[in-house]
């Protein structure tokens, strides 16, 4: 079977939450280059929450030596999206209504982050979930809350 048709048995079988954890295994290919131009990954993912890794690179940061902070809230998305993803039986890519920030610690490049997403609520049409980045001591260093849609183009 090819890569191609693999990917799309994964597709068309998993739940949302097992294709996130096929992106984890390396077994259903990343969605974008986004991940790699951020130095994100899919840790793992359960029914309304994902972990993900991440270590921003020098390429991240704003003239005064930190990651900006547009790249932590592209961070924050993704975790937020996933873990509505995450409960939906199909995996569906969800849109952001909105995402509401808390800069809480400086990120800086070079050291190793982890972003739990987790979803409060699975609605059919709108789903409400939160996000926490934390340093390698366990320390929030971001955090968000966001209103995401299934985008049902996607639908099954």
């Amino acid at each position: 079977m090819s890569v191609d048709a693999e990917a799309a048995e994964l597709w068309n079988t998993l739940s949302g939450a097992e294709l996130i954890r096929a992106m984890a295994d390396g077994r259903f290919p990343s969605v974008s280059e986004v991940d790699e131009h951020l130095g994100q990954s899919v840790v793992g993912a359960e029914d309304g929450l994902v972990e993900l890794a991440w270590a921003p690179s020098e390429r991240l940061c704003n003239p005064a030596g930190i990651v900006h902070g547009g790249y932590i809230a592209m961070v924050l998305d993704n975790a937020v999206c996933m873990a509505g993803a995450s409960t939906c039986e199909h995996f569906m890519p969800m849109f952001t209504l909105n995402l509401n920030i808390e800069y809480l610690r400086a990120v800086k490049a070079g050291e190793k982050y982890t972003a739990v997403g987790t979803c409060v609520h699975a609605g059919r049409t709108r789903m409400v979930a939160n996000a926490v980045i934390s340093d390698s001591r366990g320390k929030p260093v971001a955090q968000a809350s966001a209103a995401v849609l299934p985008n049902q183009a996607f639908a099954r």
